[in-house]
């Protein structure tokens, strides 16, 4: 699976009707959508389609065909983000209307290409499943232990300095095992 980091668009253009698709982190879809709202008054359609992982490991889809005739471009648009692999990520395919009617095969055909568009200009992240863990160690072992997590890759999220010296730690678990490795 793969994620993005930051907004892309793109546009396509289909017998005078324009679409252009937003590319968006799941986290900043809402932000998204209330701004291009703002920026495009007359446009005629925001169709969208996300898909995110929640807390308990599920992929969670959505889409919005936005007036546009049932199925022809919030599922579209949904199936293109599914076939591209992403995850945790958010498009909205703003159509400025040209005046001809494309039909319902011109309809998914535009909004599957305009979000395959911006899909493939898009600089993507391979996913990673990350877990937490904590850590309670002596001053004196902190430095050596904080180079080792270096190399190996995990993140130090906190430090809490009392007797001891607790950190926690953020990594995939294949990079904890080799830290449990490293230790034996």
């Amino acid at each position: 699976m793969f994620y993005i980091t930051q907004e892309f668009n793109a546009a396509i253009e289909v017998k005078r009707s324009k679409f252009v698709a937003h590319l968006c982190p799941y986290n900043e879809f809402d932000a998204l959508q209330n701004r291009l709202k703002e920026e495009h008054p007359k446009a005629r359609h925001f169709v969208y389609a996300y898909r995110y992982l929640n807390e308990y490991d599920q992929i969670v889809e959505n889409s919005s065909d936005d007036g546009e005739p049932k199925g022809t471009s919030g599922k579209p648009s949904l199936k293109a983000l599914f076939g591209a692999d992403m995850i945790n990520t958010g498009v909205i395919v703003v159509r400025y209307f040209g005046g001809t009617m494309l039909g319902t095969g011109g309809l998914v055909r535009a909004y599957s290409d305009a979000v395959n568009q911006v899909v493939g200009i898009a600089q993507k992240h391979q996913f990673e499943k990350l877990v937490t863990r904590e850590i309670t160690l002596s001053y004196s072992d902190l430095a050596k232990t904080e180079y080792t997590l270096a190399q190996l890759g995990i993140h130090i999220k906190e430090k809490y300095f009392n007797d001891n010296v607790k950190l926690i730690l953020e990594a995939t678990g294949e990079r904890f095992d080799a830290y449990d490795k490293e230790l034996a």
